[in-house]
């Protein structure tokens, strides 16, 4: 059971993902998130040292989130293949991502690459960390003979997450989802060519 400030400071972080996403880092402000939680400068500042405390904390929870929504989406799948297919699926309508503003991974890794350091540190991780699980879930798939071994994981799993990613902004940019529907048919096709 979270304290009472413990659950001012979830609100706060909740409340302020949305903004820092469609904002970025930079275009943000304590203003914003003011309006947003409808409380007072004191309160913010009883939990966050100011602007930069609160925009590393609100990375750290939008990763996070980001992380376990995929991670729920990947674990509904009982194959390697199904689990490949599920995260595409993840991302099928980029108009309408769970947080606003599109894929936080992508905003905040442009945004951190020259002017964040300590954030572009850790957004590095993430996608590493994605990369590396990507890529055990191919090689699982080899190993249990549900691919051709003539699949290159780390290929694979670099092609699929940047396309994806590249997807969401271009999709956003353009206002339409369609140009993904067809990127996520050809990656599972080219997926489907591996398979024994």
């Amino acid at each position: 059971m979270l304290t009472k400030a413990e659950r001012t400071k979830q609100f706060i972080l909740e409340t302020a993902a949305p903004i820092f996403n469609q904002k970025g880092i930079s275009g943000a402000n304590i203003d914003d998130v003011l309006a947003a939680t409808k409380l007072t400068k004191g309160c913010l500042y009883g939990h966050f040292e100011g602007k930069e405390d609160l925009a590393l904390q609100v990375v750290n929870y939008m990763l996070a989130t980001n992380g376990e929504k995929i991670m729920q989406a990947i674990s509904k799948g009982k194959t390697a293949k199904a689990k490949v297919f599920a995260y595409l699926d993840f991302y099928k309508d980029p108009l309408n991502t769970y947080l606003k503003g599109g894929c936080p991974v992508c905003n905040i890794a442009v945004e951190s690459d020259d002017n964040f350091p300590a954030i572009k540190e850790k957004i590095a991780g993430v996608i590493r960390h994605g990369q590396e699980l990507f890529v055990s879930i191919l090689n699982q798939g080899i190993e249990k003979g549900e691919f051709s071994d003539n699949l290159d994981p780390v290929l694979y799993a670099f092609k699929a997450v940047s396309a994806v990613e590249g997807a969401v902004v271009m999709c956003r940019a353009l206002n339409t989802a369609k140009p993904m529907v067809g990127l996520l048919k050809s990656l599972k096709a080219e997926l489907e060519g591996y398979v024994i």
